[in-house]
């Protein structure tokens, strides 16, 4: 499959049989073929992973569909999209089309991780679902945070994952790669791209460098600009 990075946590996968967009808001969508279904993916309402653009590609490629997380106002959906939208909760599990399977895993900020089986493929996004220790906080606040990201990552069980996308923030300082780190603990990811960097993609090669990443860092993809496109 084909994954190209839009900008900050969206992507646009391409298999054989369709089309996955993930929490698009802005950013140069590359030209897709009007006859290839359109899946269009949002984990939260955040204005940094969802925006009411992404229902103007309905005007341009007629089969599509929507997968919103829950906490997004089903009045924010244009009427005449509704029956063309589903809403997740968190830990559900659905079968969007036949052959396209959605699970939700909860955020440890606002709405849903999806993983979703198709085509084959097993492709992880988290939106927001990351151990967000912050420097600054009390030590109980960032250890119930480490604690409920880890049990949350644990519902992935045996999933053998293709292509990960995990938050990697330079903001969390030190800590910045405590989300992929622990991610690798309970997966086995073939890829793993980095996203919800705000423009900072040396924290890549960072965390390439840290000894924890030995085991993993051949996977980790160099991300170095909006549009850069990957075989995966």
């Amino acid at each position: 499959m084909k994954v190209t990075y839009i900008h900050h946590s969206s992507f646009l996968i391409e298999t054989e049989e369709r089309y996955l967009l993930f929490d698009y808001y802005e950013g140069n969508i590359p030209g897709l073929e009007q006859e290839k279904p359109l899946f269009v993916f949002a984990s939260h309402r955040h204005s940094d992973h969802f925006s009411p653009v992404i229902f103007e590609l309905a005007e341009r490629y007629p089969d599509i569909t929507y997968i919103l997380s829950a906490d997004i106002w089903r009045k924010r959906v244009p009427e005449h999209l509704q029956d063309r939208t589903v809403f997740m909760k968190s830990h559900t599990e659905q079968e969007i089309i036949p052959g396209m399977e959605v699970k939700t895993l909860k955020s440890t900020d606002e709405g849903v991780a999806f993983l979703i089986r198709c085509d084959g493929a097993v492709i992880y996004h988290a939106g927001d679902l990351n151990n967000w220790y912050w420097e600054g906080e009390p030590d109980s606040w960032n250890e119930k945070m480490e604690r409920v990201y880890k049990a949350e990552i644990s519902r992935i069980g045996n999933e053998k994952i293709d292509a990960a996308f995990i938050p990697l923030d330079g903001r969390q300082e030190d800590n910045f790669y405590l989300g992929v780190d622990e991610f690798m603990k309970y997966s086995d990811a073939k890829a793993i791209f980095p996203m919800h960097c705000w423009g900072d993609f040396s924290v890549i090669q960072r965390l390439k460098e840290m000894e924890c990443s030995e085991g993993y860092r051949d996977r980790i993809i160099d991300i170095k600009a909006d549009g850069d496109s990957f075989e995966v």
